[in-house]
């Protein structure tokens, strides 16, 4: 049927038509007596003239100013560049190109040079289209051009995988954060708006041709390199240095602004986004075209990259590229001085070396001169630092109402309800605070409001908290030779180590043999106890989990003299563990009061005290409860998203097979290296004992070069224990095995180095 068309509309005699592949409209190369052409058809129903009318225009005006490495629009027979013909049963519009020979880039093993040269094209091209405009190309507003790229946020349901979801959404949030409000400032033109490898002809190691000019915008120019840019690096180990030849040459033709090279980090980014958004939707509607998606694999790759190259690092990539001077931040120096002017130094700092924070996303963090760090320690930022969809959760509510819990709004309840939801009976009734060392706080005060007593069981090397009572029932804070000294109603038990206690059989004789130690003090009180508390794990104990089969017997012996058990569940709850939601389901038993803080809130301020019935209409007894903060709507509804996001990417799940593949490759390490005493833990919860060789006597000194050594490899950890020399790794549940295997990796050379 092509064939006859042209036969009618171009008077060609003897001529072959083979069809192309194309995104969504038809297109042929035709051949005929020697020559070649392009013949492209439109459903008529899909675009509308006036674009078509403007591309050939566009192309009309660079081949009339002598720019002829752009195809050429050829009449019909009538004399008219655009015609309707049925093609396949659809009404469609049609046109003829003139063929451009040469090679496409994507089928080139491409140099520096060749990519310098499709800078100085593309900026000679959109030199030449400062001086073209078009009223139809001012109109269009689509996905496909950067600056309406919130248009594409319709495609992001169609992302399967919710964590690359949720990383498309991130760099939405970064777009509309840092490039928004720069648009007004950055100048538009007309622009080719898709310089792929597929658009773009070689030869001789020269750029000599533009192809399909169908995604023409009236745009910002730096959308022009951002898009260039995106397609040269995104399939490239190390994106950037492909990066500089591109700006430098398009910047000696068209030089960029400060504003323009600011934006081009984000623009690169919501190009890959606009492009896998689109490939995602294009699956959905017609998973038989593979065209859609050809490019997809690449793109992730990048984005992946993008998001750990981060905003300073490749800004001051580009400016270095094009000679501008390069943008730091605070030195640590400068830093530390000003923090110590108003702050105390009680207050402590990280490393050696310590490092001056200015960002972060999900699992990596950014300096204040644009290095990444890999954060395999932070368990506060639990589904990831600055995830999204707490981001947004967060601003939509500070936007419309936060107040206090003395008037009456849904959130409260409903986060009540999807919180309990995660608890076992009879843990019913929930206490909203700001913090973990709050919620202990009120934890206590619940247990002596039902008990009337004040006796305390507390855990060797327990840690709950920065107040007052939380000091006094912390054996960390007030045992410590600084320390207050222990209470007279405090009773302390022996922490049930099964790597350095005297009893090491963890098949349940030693938590039964530690259970009858601590229940034997128990009996052995004058007066019956109020509550018992612990964690699951010991964090500041040096990451110890309780030996199996403990905490049963001690929470019987507790309750059968009047006591309530207390579970803290600061640094286990929320999934971390990998197997159970909270630590206490590991052992066994259901608390009766169960303390929460850091994770539930990502890094916003929230704790909560959870209890049953009994004890909370104990507590009502007394006088009212009012935390000013405390349940407040914008804490709520972050910690809602919280929740979903932690269901929503199956977090639980990934702590649990990453965290094991972790520790897989911590024990084979240790099989090499007998400075690694003990490898524990769960899910994304894990302790590192370092021993000095062949004994189970603590190398403090060797945990903390190795801290001090992953720190300046751009890896962080910290390191807990009585001794400190136990490395603590406690990532946020976003952490990859890809990230375990670096982490394993740079300690592998690291104590490699340490013996030789």
């Amino acid at each position: 049927m092509i064939a006859e068309l042209l036969k009618t509309a171009f008077g060609f005699k003897s001529h072959s038509v083979r069809q192309l592949d194309g995104y969504d409209n038809k297109n042929y190369l035709v051949e005929n007596e020697g020559q070649k052409f392009i013949f492209k058809t439109y459903p008529k129903a899909a675009i509308e003239r006036s674009l078509l009318e403007a591309e050939n225009d566009t192309l009309l005006f660079l081949r009339k100013k002598g720019f002829e490495a752009v195809p050429e629009p050829l009449p019909f027979s009538d004399g008219s560049f655009i015609k309707l013909f049925e093609v396949d049963g659809n009404l469609s519009w049609c046109r003829m190109l003139s063929f451009l020979e040469g090679s496409f880039m994507g089928d080139v093993t491409v140099n520096e040079s060749m990519v310098a040269s499709l800078g100085s094209f593309l900026a000679k091209l959109d030199r030449q289209l400062f001086d073209f405009d078009h009223i139809a190309l001012r109109a269009r507003q689509w996905e496909w051009d950067l600056q309406y790229l919130p248009l594409n946020k319709r495609h992001l349901a169609a992302i399967p995988d919710p964590q690359k979801r949720n990383l498309v959404r991130h760099f939405f949030q970064q777009y509309e954060r840092q490039v928004l409000p720069l648009l007004p400032k950055l100048r538009k033109s007309v622009i080719h708006n898709d310089a792929n490898e597929w658009n773009i002809l070689m030869k001789n190691g020269y750029v000599s041709g533009l192809i399909d000019f169908g995604d023409l915008a009236h745009s910002p120019v730096i959308n022009e390199v951002a898009i260039a840019l995106t397609y040269i690096c995104y399939d490239k180990e190390d994106p950037l240095t492909w990066a500089k030849p591109f700006l430098k040459a398009y910047h000696k033709t068209l030089p960029l602004s400060e504003e323009e090279i600011g934006s081009l980090y984000y623009l690169i980014a919501a190009r890959l986004c606009t492009s896998v958004c689109n490939s995602a939707h294009a699956a959905r509607v017609n998973p038989d075209n593979k065209y859609a998606s050809v490019s997809e694999e690449k793109a992730w790759s990048l984005v992946y990259k993008w998001l750990r190259i981060g905003p300073k690092k490749a800004e001051n990539c580009f400016r270095e590229a094009l000679s501008f001077p390069k943008k730091y931040g605070d030195t640590v120096k400068n830093a530390v001085a000003h923090r110590n002017k108003h702050l105390s130094k009680t207050l402590s700092i990280s490393y050696q070396k310590p490092i001056v924070m200015e960002r972060a996303a999900f699992q990596y963090m950014f300096d204040s001169q644009g290095n990444c760090f890999l954060d395999a320690y932070n368990n506060i930022p639990h589904v990831g630092h600055q995830h999204p969809k707490v981001v947004e959760a967060g601003q939509r509510q500070m936007g419309l109402l936060n107040t206090n819990t003395r008037y009456l709004y849904d959130l409260l309840p409903n986060y009540a309800e999807r919180l309990l939801a995660t608890f076992p009976e009879p843990l019913n009734k929930v206490f909203f605070v700001n913090s973990g060392s709050a919620a202990s706080d009120l934890a206590i005060r619940l247990a002596k409001a039902h008990t009337e007593t004040r006796n305390l069981m507390v855990m060797e090397h327990g840690y709950h908290g920065n107040t007052q009572i939380g000091i006094d029932i912390s054996d960390y804070k007030f045992n410590n030779a600084k320390g207050q000294g222990q209470r007279s109603h405090i009773y302390k038990t022996t922490l049930p180590d099964t790597f350095r206690g005297p009893y090491t059989q963890n098949d349940g004789t030693a938590g039964k043999i530690y259970s009858e130690e601590a229940i034997e003090n128990i009996k052995g009180l004058s007066e019956p106890l109020a509550a018992f508390i612990s964690e699951p794990i010991v964090g500041c104990g040096g990451q110890i989990p309780l030996a199996k089969n403990y905490l049963k017997p001690v929470y019987e012996a507790t309750r059968t003299q009047g006591g309530v058990c207390i579970s803290d569940e600061v640094q286990t709850g929320f999934g971390r563990l990998g197997d159970v939601f909270w630590g206490f389901e590991q052992q066994g038993v259901v608390p009766d009061i169960v303390v929460l803080g850091k994770p539930m809130g990502n890094g916003h301020p929230i704790g909560a005290v959870v209890t049953t019935d009994k004890i909370a209409a104990s507590f009502e007894k007394g006088v009212e409860f009012f935390s000013s903060f405390g349940g407040n709507p914008v804490s709520c509804a972050i910690g809602m998203a919280v929740l979903e996001v932690i269901e929503e990417e199956d977090l639980q799940q990934n702590a649990l097979e990453v965290g094991n593949y972790y520790q897989q490759l911590l024990r084979a390490l240790q099989n090499d290296h007998s400075c690694i005493g003990d490898v524990r833990g769960s899910g994304l919860f894990i302790g590192i004992d370092m021993v000095k060789e062949g004994t189970r006597e603590p190398d403090t000194p060797l945990a903390q070069h190795l801290k001090n050594e992953l720190r300046n490899r751009h890896i962080l950890i910290s390191t807990d224990g009585p001794a400190d020399n136990v490395i603590k790794s406690k990532p946020p549940l976003c952490f990859s095995k890809e990230n375990a295997e670096e982490v394993v990796g740079a300690m592998e050379q690291i104590l490699t180095d340490f013996r030789q």
